[in-house]
């Protein structure tokens, strides 16, 4: 898996009962787990699919906030 550089938000949701994790920079990207470990796992897999996803349409892939050039 690639270097994964986005910034992103963990949360307990009550209403889910679960951790959801947003990604802020990637619109739409959302995941979530059982576990803080599980809901940030599911979430680097979701982030290469939204990525690959927005590749495979043409689409503009926004840089990291941070990131340099």
């Amino acid at each position: 898996m690639e270097d994964i550089k986005y910034e992103i938000v963990v949360y307990w949701s009550e209403d889910d009962d679960a951790y959801v994790v947003e990604v802020p920079e990637l619109p739409g990207c959302m995941a979530d787990g059982n576990t803080y470990e599980e809901a940030i796992k599911n979430t680097l897999v979701v982030i290469k699919e939204w990525i690959e996803t927005a590749r495979e349409l043409g689409r503009n892939i926004p840089k990291p906030r941070n990131s340099q050039g």
